[in-house]
């Protein structure tokens, strides 16, 4: 019996194909192409493909995000301004059309008090089977797989945007990066034990472990899934942890230049850049 396809990469080649690929050792610059449905039967070729652009693992039928899951995040902000623990995970929505790929710019918007930008590294799931009212005894069993997301948001137009919606800040285009690799659950078999950090410029500023997670990922899917169908590709990013800028004092907003690195254990390091939104320019979406 063939190993288990445990690395899965999503890259535009030299030859202009987007292709499904195992992920190579580190410093390679080929990948063995795979064939088939990720959520299916996904087999490897005899084919290698030079990976010119990786690009995000998966394109999410839709994305969801939990807000102010880590206990400690949660001291840092909510607690804060009066609120109490939650008793339900606070569930929120982030547009198709914010998904970034590593290695790509992060737009600063061009609008007032834009520049109010902060990071969020998140370990995010895929749903991997159609599931509706699942147990969290059983969630895990619909998970495909793990992957690095960067919550990018806009803080003030995250509170500011009106009815006290997140959506428009943590939405603009690019605020959504994914990756590198989308690792399956014979590789993760237990979410709740990753370390995770962020690294501005080379600076740590977020470094936890999702063991910290107020509801875990079974949780998570238990509520989420509760009179709600979710559809395989469906891609939930489960909160960050304490350190972000808005948590800061003098708060250190990401500024044009700045790189960012989401660095998730078992996984792997999402990097970006910071830049200035261009005027007219529609993002190429793969």
């Amino acid at each position: 019996m063939s190993r288990p396809i445990t690395r899965i990469i999503r890259f535009l080649s030299k030859d202009g194909k987007v292709y499904l690929g195992e992920q190579p050792p580190p410093g390679a610059r080929a990948a063995t192409v795979l064939e088939g449905n990720v959520f299916e039967t996904l087999a490897r070729t005899d084919k290698t493909a030079v990976i010119d652009r990786l690009l995000s693992p998966i394109v999410p039928t839709e994305i969801f995000c939990i807000g102010l899951n880590y206990l400690k995040h949660f001291e840092e902000s909510a607690k804060l301004r009066g609120h109490t623990l939650p008793e339900k995970p606070a569930i929120f929505c982030k547009s198709r059309a914010s998904l970034n790929h590593p290695e790509s710019p992060v737009w600063i918007p061009r609008l007032p008090r834009g520049d109010e930008l902060d990071y969020e590294v998140e370990l995010a799931f895929v749903i991997g089977k159609t599931c509706r009212n699942v147990s969290k005894e059983t969630a895990l069993s619909y998970v495909h797989g793990y992957t690095v997301g960067n919550d990018v948001s806009s803080r003030h137009w995250q509170k500011n945007a009106g009815a006290g919606q997140w959506n428009k800040g943590k939405s603009f285009d690019t605020f959504t990066p994914l990756g590198p690799v989308l690792v399956t659950t014979d590789e993760i078999m237990d979410p709740q034990k990753l370390v995770l950090r962020s690294i501005v410029n080379g600076e740590v500023r977020q470094n936890s472990n999702t063991s910290d997670m107020i509801f875990s990922v079974a949780q998570i899917i238990e509520w989420l899934s509760t009179e709600q169908t979710l559809l395989p590709g469906t891609v939930v990013l489960t909160g960050t942890p304490e350190g972000v800028a808005a948590g800061m004092k003098q708060p250190k907003w990401l500024k044009s230049g700045d790189i960012v690195e989401c660095d998730i254990e078992s996984i792997g390091i999402l990097r970006n850049f910071i830049c200035d939104a261009p005027a007219d320019l529609l993002t190429s979406k793969m």
